[in-house]
């Protein structure tokens, strides 16, 4: 077997993201309100991972499902301007690419999704070959994405078989459930990357430390985002936290996306659990600079002059 052509191959969700900035974007019916900006970019949880991965010198492709639409097209171009290898991107002629209306604040946002092909990808339109081909597999929207959801202990198993290391970030379930076959997922998984309420929903526990613990009993390396707080990892008897960068947000859309990528890219050079996390915070952190999930993106010569900057 020759040596892996990818560090990373990403599994999940290509949409596009429209996002109404504005002080307060909430709409009223009824009513015209204007607002400051309105911006077309890459959207997905997986898409903005791997445009991280890459922008870090990561070799990434992603595998995904698209529209044969506009959007789709788009996505395709964007994906591969910003680095990211699109061959194993699929597309349905009979499904609309999937997008969702981020209404952003400089502190938050509220989402609107249309599921389209995001709900669509299934388990069997990914080749296990594609394994051999990557030293790691990230898996992203976990919730988002039922049909990929229920073939994965499956396909995760293979992938380790071929030698890749594992990373699973749910996001949020919009049913709010919290497991749909997540436990035997989880069991094929190195790098677990939930958010704080994630991980408490998830666990049933409200206590942040109790989350990590109960799920670290599950998952070799745990990693928690913790919002302005920084974030929180453990890996075996080792606990590590790091404090979030003081930067001047516009968007924190992708955020914890750019975050997953930083910590695998640390993960995948070897580094200790501190400084993994340090970098997982940057790229969080810095991401947030601009509007959308890729547009404030860093490169790892930002990440290396801000690295240890933490509050």
């Amino acid at each position: 077997m020759g040596e892996p052509t990818l560090d990373v191959l990403v599994l999940g969700d290509s949409n596009v993201d429209l996002i109404v900035r504005a002080q307060d974007p909430t709409p009223a019916f009824g009513q015209e309100k204007l607002v400051e900006d309105l911006i077309l970019t890459i959207g997905g949880s997986a898409s903005i991972f791997a445009c991280q991965a890459a922008k870090l010198g990561l070799r990434t492709a992603l595998a995904s499902l698209l529209g044969a639409d506009e959007f789709g097209d788009y996505m395709l171009r964007a994906l591969a301007a910003l680095g990211v290898d699109t061959r194993h991107i699929a597309r349905a002629g009979q499904l609309k690419t999937g997008a969702t209306i981020s209404l952003s604040t400089a502190h938050d946002r509220a989402l609107l999704t249309f599921p389209g092909t995001i709900a669509a990808l299934e388990g069997s339109r990914i080749d296990p070959a594609w394994f051999r081909e990557a030293r790691h597999v990230h898996v992203a929207s976990y919730f988002l994405q039922p049909r990929l959801a229920a073939a994965l202990p499956t396909l995760l198993a293979e992938a380790r078989r071929a030698g890749a290391s594992v990373s699973l970030d749910t996001g949020w379930d919009p049913a709010e459930r919290w497991d749909g076959g997540l436990p035997a997922v989880l069991k094929q998984v190195d790098i677990f990357l939930p958010n704080e309420v994630e991980a408490q929903r998830i666990t049933g526990l409200p206590d942040v430390g109790a989350a990590l613990e109960r799920l670290a009993e599950q998952v070799p390396t745990v990693v928690i985002k913790l919002g302005a707080a920084g974030a929180l990892a453990r890996r075996g008897g080792e606990v590590s936290r790091a404090a979030s960068l003081s930067v001047e947000v516009v968007d924190t859309t992708g955020a914890g996306d750019s975050f997953d990528a930083g910590f695998v890219y640390g993960f995948l050079q070897g580094l200790p659990l501190a400084e993994c996390l340090e970098i997982a915070v940057a790229c969080g952190s810095l991401s947030t600079r601009g509007a959308g999930g890729t547009a404030a993106q860093p490169t790892l010569a930002e990440v290396r002059a801000v690295r240890g900057r933490g509050e």
